[in-house]
């Protein structure tokens, strides 16, 4: 064992190189930048640098500036955006683009629809948002059945690589409301392909619990139908569904404006999936930018605890001595 200066702290170590040392920390070598004895360590070096008694070394990683980290994970990947937003109903994609900026969200769902075989040199979505730079969740959107959810997926997965998708199967045109049936029986197909699929469903806890035993990274309840901007109409049942998952819980639908995205966070949720709400506002790139306030006030109401509700006033002032 010898003693090292870490960040100012001392610490007793068996490690033999840098790198044995910042595995020691729980840190990947990849993923951070080390001073040794006041000279940079090249990171390709850190499995050879040695290190010895009475050496001074700081680690530093990138962090965001002034914030926590309050970040979300699904299927192993790392998030700290919790707004996802859709990419229909744009009036071009220019504007969805800078709608996407706005929101800060990381990751768009995107309908796999043909080629327009007519026109192949067409504007396309892969022009405007890089899938390099923001994680494309491909949507069955439009699918009726099992067996055409999982033909889309298929297509999606043979065209860009995806496995992470959104899972939809929809009961009839009128409400868009998700046939369970088709939809638990499309989840075990595609998680028994290897498909990471996060789900839109009913807002029933026992279905969302099926779900994700079936295999579903994610289950994502409706706060009511798709488009519709009705807001949560069913507090109680998200709630309970966010009590007992133990898969990512995100309201997917219904959303009309920013307080609606408040609710469901504070309701517990990890996120919040919207497409509508943001594309046919008057001003579509000040609502993304008010939803992404909104999520991240909502999520900051939920974790700080809200006060308890009253049938009764209580005065902020104590009553006593009073003049």
């Amino acid at each position: 064992m010898i003693s090292l200066t870490v960040n100012g702290e001392t610490r007793r170590t068996a490690a033999s190189t840098i790198a044995d040392l910042v595995r020691e920390l729980e840190l990947d070598p990849a993923k951070v930048a080390v001073e040794h004895n006041g000279v940079i360590a090249p990171r390709s070096e850190l499995g050879e640098q040695k290190v010895a008694e009475g050496d001074s070394l700081e680690i530093v990683h990138f962090v965001g500036g002034g914030q926590d980290d309050d970040t979300w994970t699904v299927a192993g990947r790392t998030f700290k955006s919790r707004l996802i937003v859709g990419t229909g109903k744009y009036k071009d994609f220019e504007q969805n683009a800078a709608a996407l900026e706005a929101s800060g969200a990381e990751i768009v769902t995107v309908a796999v629809r043909r080629v327009n075989v007519s026109d192949p040199k067409a504007p396309m979505l892969t022009d405007y948002i890089d899938p390099k730079k923001t994680t494309y969740l491909p949507n069955t959107a439009g699918c009726f059945t099992a067996d055409d959810a999982i033909r889309t997926l298929r297509l999606a997965r043979e065209a860009g690589g995806w496995d992470l998708v959104k899972l939809e199967v929809l009961g009839e045109a009128k409400t868009l409301y998700p046939d369970m049936r088709e939809t638990l029986k499309a989840t075990e197909v595609l998680a028994k392909e290897g498909f990471l699929p996060m789900v839109y469903c009913v807002d029933d806890p026992i279905a969302a619990k099926q779900l994700e035993e079936a295999g579903a990274v994610a289950v994502m309840p409706l706060g009511a139908p798709i488009g519709s901007g009705l807001g949560i109409q069913n507090q109680v049942t998200i709630r309970l569904i966010v009590e007992g998952a133990n898969v990512p819980v995100l309201v997917d639908a219904g959303v009309g404006t920013a307080s609606d995205a408040a609710v469901a966070m504070e309701l517990g949720c990890d996120g919040v999936l919207m497409n509508t709400a943001i594309a046919e506002a008057k001003d579509p790139i000040r609502m993304a930018r008010a939803m992404k306030l909104s999520v991240e006030a909502g999520r900051e109401a939920y974790l700080a605890g809200r006060m308890g509700r009253r049938k009764y006033a209580d005065p902020s002032s104590p009553l006593a001595g009073l003049i």
